[in-house]
């Protein structure tokens, strides 16, 4: 019999499960960033509230909070009792609470039915995650890593791109593409199954020679850490960039659509050959050069006074983002022995949305005191920073070492079953 993680006979796209999972990932981008191009209208519409001002800009990553208390939760959930359900009504609830905010009647409500928004992600992506895992290995699973960040860049295109078309009409018409999510659900729920338990027995330590928990644990810490500031850093183009255009005099609404459609589009491109570059390269160098690509991006957005430059800018962006970002689950998946494969994923789905929320919190206060110059200079200096301590020899042997700590192990263990 065939085992499910046998893909090599066709491309893993053409997998059914592969495309569902790959649906599940789309919805990401379109959770937090789809109403961006409608925050001044809302802002707008809402302005007698006193705090029209923050909440609007807290719209975007509010979902992110829910997702930071929830993700690790549900991923203990899913590995006590399975990934299908927590999917489906992740799913379910995504259409539910992302519609709300065409009727609810003012800026706190739907404050709260973004929360409610970022339940449902915590579902989705936790069970994703372990879903990655369940069904494929070695290169089958780097590839669909690559893959589902160029699904939600791609997702992100059509949606923002949308969001800033028809924001124009109503800001509030943005949330009515929550609803496309429906169309989802019936391959998942055709396609998506658990797979028989395994014995904790077999689970543990597959990496083997008896190094425990300790083995993957700090390492899985650090690298949660390190996707959370890379996710503050990319998410102050969803959140500040309609703001920055209205400065700088260019009609927001539909320019900030096409220039987060540009940084999805660079992204969801160059992510199709993740898995390419990532055999080519290694880990070391893929954040060396995608961190790189951001710093280059922030120096351009200093001098964006032309649309070429905008655009250029947020390509660098959305290029470098889609490179280290699959290599984080990737490496995770690796680390992770297979009974905590759910836990794993929660805590770091969990890191992706604290840096989300975290960026306005963090990058108005910087706007205010220092211009967006500023804040655009000191981003590229850190990005800078953090892709040279990638490309240094102590960064690269880390990176390189835990790379390969459990991945042959892992892929062993798939092979025996």
């Amino acid at each position: 019999m065939k085992s499910v993680h046998d893909t090599r006979a066709r491309p893993v796209w053409l997998n059914g499960r592969a495309v569902a999972l790959l649906m599940a990932a789309s919805l990401t981008t379109m959770a937090n960033a789809t109403i961006s191009p409608a925050l001044p209208g809302l802002e707008r519409l809402f302005a007698d509230d006193p705090n029209a001002a923050m909440l609007t800009r807290l719209l975007v990553p509010a979902p992110s909070l829910s997702v930071a208390l929830c993700a690790p939760l549900a991923g203990l959930v899913i590995d006590r009792y399975g990934r299908r359900l927590p999917l489906l009504v992740g799913v379910i609830l995504f259409v539910i609470a992302g519609c709300a905010g065409l009727f609810l009647p003012n800026l706190p409500a739907i404050f709260a039915s973004r929360l409610v928004l970022g339940v449902a992600v915590a579902l989705i992506m936790t069970a994703q995650t372990a879903l990655i895992g369940d069904y494929f290995a070695g290169g089958d699973r780097n590839a669909l890593t690559g893959l589902q960040i160029s699904a939600r860049n791609f997702g992100g295109l059509v949606f923002i791109s949308l969001a800033g078309w028809i924001a124009a009409i109503s800001p509030r018409l943005p949330f009515a593409i929550y609803g496309l999510a429906a169309v989802f659900l019936p391959l998942m729920w055709r396609t998506i199954v658990d797979l028989p338990r395994r014995s904790p027995a077999f689970d543990a330590n597959p990496a083997g020679g008896g190094e425990g928990q300790a083995s993957w644990a700090i390492p899985m810490l650090l690298l949660v850490f390190l996707q959370a500031a890379t996710n503050m850093i990319f998410f102050v183009m969803p959140t500040q960039m309609s703001f920055f255009l209205e400065a700088r005099g260019f009609e927001s609404t539909a320019m900030t659509g096409a220039v987060l459609g540009v940084l999805m589009l660079a992204g969801g491109g160059l992510a199709l050959l993740y898995s390419r570059i990532q055999r080519t390269t290694g880990y070391a160098a893929i954040f060396f050069l995608g961190y790189a690509a951001m710093a280059l991006g922030f120096v351009l957005l200093v001098f964006a006074a032309t649309t070429p430059l905008l655009f250029a800018a947020a390509a660098a962006i959305g290029a470098g983002y889609a490179l280290v970002s699959p290599s984080f689950v990737a490496l995770a998946l690796n680390l992770t022995p297979l009974q905590y494969r759910g836990l794993s994923g929660g805590i770091l789905t969990a890191s992706i949305f604290v840096g989300q929320f975290c960026s306005p919190l963090v990058s108005t206060p910087l706007i205010a005191n220092h211009d967006y110059d500023g804040l655009f200079r000191g981003t590229a200096l850190l990005l800078a920073a953090m892709a040279i301590s990638a490309g240094v020899p102590g960064g690269a042997n880390w990176i390189r070492t835990r790379s390969t700590l459990r991945s042959k192990a892992i892929d062993d263990s798939w092979r025996a079953r």
